[in-house]
């Protein structure tokens, strides 16, 4: 496409542009609604052309030249009823009367309570179950302690009764020895006598 030129032509009613271009750039345009020559950015005066609601584009030969040949772009103008695509400003907002406003900050203020018995909820849900848990360290601490206490005083019970029996056995051990020993002296007295006569 060659580059063009744009000028607005206040003729008649509607929206006129004059475009110097080619043949082909006029075809183009003619070919294309309004809102894809905003789009594709073809017309550098596109923002000219954006508050008129209509599509109805018509192209009209001006003049040749020897450097090209100019057009007319004629715009169907807007109708009355028609409502901007684009509004100026904002709309404005309403405004609140003293029992709205009231009615808003009491209804903040319940907000905010609610969020804070929620958030002391949660604290008191998890103090309760670090607590549980701390319980249950706690037992399985004296558990272990009482087991191991238990299994402790067996232990000692048994090796107890162990140097008991030992004692035991050695003391017995001892009065069999001396039970012999005396065994022996006895019988070793009762036949001196009978030595004695014989050697007579």
């Amino acid at each position: 496409m060659e580059h063009c030129s744009v000028r607005v032509l206040p003729l008649g009613r509607g929206g006129h542009v004059a475009l110097q271009g080619g043949v082909q750039a006029a075809k183009v345009w003619k070919g294309l609604s309004l809102s894809q020559l905003i789009v594709q950015n073809t017309l550098p005066v596109a923002c000219l052309l954006f508050t008129m609601a209509s599509s109805d584009i018509q192209v009209k030969e001006l003049e040749k030249r020897a450097s090209g040949q100019a057009f007319e772009l004629i715009l169907s103008p807007r109708s009355k009823e028609s409502v901007p695509e684009f509004p100026l400003s904002p709309p404005k907002k309403k405004d609140l009367s003293l029992e709205e406003i009231q009615k808003k900050l009491e209804a903040a203020e319940e907000r905010r309570k609610s969020h804070e018995a929620e958030v002391l909820k949660q604290l008191a849900e998890k103090r309760e179950h670090e607590k549980e848990v701390l319980q249950k360290a706690i037992e399985e601490n004296n558990n272990f302690s009482k087991m191991a206490e238990e299994k402790l005083t067996h232990k000692m019970e048994a090796n107890k009764e162990n140097r008991e029996a030992q004692m035991a056995a050695k003391l017995e051990r001892l009065r069999e020895k001396d039970k012999h020993i005396e065994e022996v002296r006895k019988n070793k007295e009762s036949k001196d006598p009978a030595d004695e006569t014989e050697a007579d």
